[in-house]
């Protein structure tokens, strides 16, 4: 029997369908009929490890808001769309998207640990189709970097890149070994945080094997996230020399308050992960009541600046529908009649000493 590429989640610990929620007690009996519809349609898993992690007397619980669906995932608004930030408009080979010219994203997998239920992949990730890029798929994108000495980094995403079994993994990045023109390889990946027990010294080795400087991006947008078991596998990475870098998703009632925002961030560094991306909410279908306008995400960052370490300070990005990239949306501190605002909000003149 051929060995799966991916490691097995075990099906009786982690809650897959909104029966399994209502029988650990996650989600009301009463819902079950609305949760099955959102099921139909998003995929739904939460690990043992976010499930103990859950406040099920709390209906406003941050984690759960996270992973629990909703029947509020059912409303699209007119301007959501299924691909947010335009990734088909810039794959020029299936599972590849080249949209800045030194780096490209390779969706290696489709499957993930967790599924977030504000994920802007939402529609294509998920059980019931390919888990991983084909061989002639692979081989594609593989010959298309092998082409453009431009491309100087490989940013592996999906689905979540380390569900993949480290011996498999290991193959796969060997091929990437011999591409000279390529010196960094990133993974986005929850599963440090959401399956901690996943970080063996198997998949630190497959990570270090490839003879290029490794990044690992971790997710995570509640402080509650960060465990004693979480930090022990951010641990196990940073120990092997593997640079951490975090990514967060701006999120209402979650994390959209500074002092949520700071303990996070603060978190973050003392796991050593340096604060990388806040991301401004994306516009994916049944996503909206988790969405915050820019206005408010400037004035967290602006308080942020205020109170908390340059070292735990995230860019403020905004993803431009439509495939136009991330820019920075954060507050500006300099007007344009040349008075700067500090990050008390006083006001102090700069004109006479902007000298070009």
């Amino acid at each position: 029997m051929p060995r799966s590429p991916v490691i097995p989640l075990e099906k009786s610990l982690t809650l897959r369908s909104p029966a399994a929620l209502v029988e650990a007690g996650l989600a009301p009996a009463s819902a079950r009929e609305g949760l099955d519809r959102v099921a139909e349609r998003y995929a739904v898993a939460v690990t043992p490890a976010v499930a103990k992690l859950i406040d099920a007397s709390d209906p406003q619980d941050p984690i759960a808001a996270q992973f629990v669906p909703t029947t509020a995932e059912l409303t699209t608004l007119p301007e959501e769309r299924a691909d947010p930030i335009g990734d088909d408009a810039h794959s020029p080979v299936p599972g590849l998207v080249h949209r800045y010219p030194d780096r490209v994203l390779l969706k290696l997998v489709h499957v993930c640990a967790v599924y977030c239920r504000f994920c802007f992949r939402r529609e294509t990730v998920g059980p019931g189709g390919p888990t991983m890029l084909g061989e002639a798929e692979l081989e594609a994108a593989l010959a298309y970097v092998r082409e453009r000495p431009e491309i100087w980094e490989i940013v592996f995403t999906g689905g979540d890149p380390l569900v993949i079994a480290p011996r498999r993994l290991a193959e796969l990045l060997e091929r990437f070994r011999a591409i000279e023109h390529v010196k960094i390889l990133r993974f986005h990946t929850r599963v440090p945080v959401v399956d901690p027990a996943r970080v063996t010294a198997e998949l630190v080795a497959a990570l270090r094997s490839t003879g290029k400087t490794v990044y690992v991006a971790i997710h995570a947008n509640h402080p509650r996230e960060l465990t004693a078991e979480a930090r022990s596998a951010l641990a196990r990475l940073a120990d092997a020399g593997i640079a951490l870098v975090s990514q967060t998703v701006l999120l209402k009632g979650i994390n959209d308050d500074p002092e949520t925002m700071a303990a996070l961030m603060r978190g973050f560094v003392e796991a050593r992960v340096k604060p990388y991306y806040l991301h401004h909410g994306d516009l994916a279908p049944g996503t909206s009541h988790f969405r915050t306008s820019i206005a408010e995400g400037q004035a967290l960052m602006r308080a942020l600046r205020g109170r908390l370490s340059g070292l735990a300070q995230p860019t403020y990005v905004l993803d431009i529908p439509g495939g136009f990239g991330k820019v920075p949306v954060g507050p500006d501190y300099v007007r344009a009649d040349g008075s700067v605002i500090d990050p008390n909000g006083g006001e102090h003149d700069y004109r006479f000493h902007d000298v070009v």
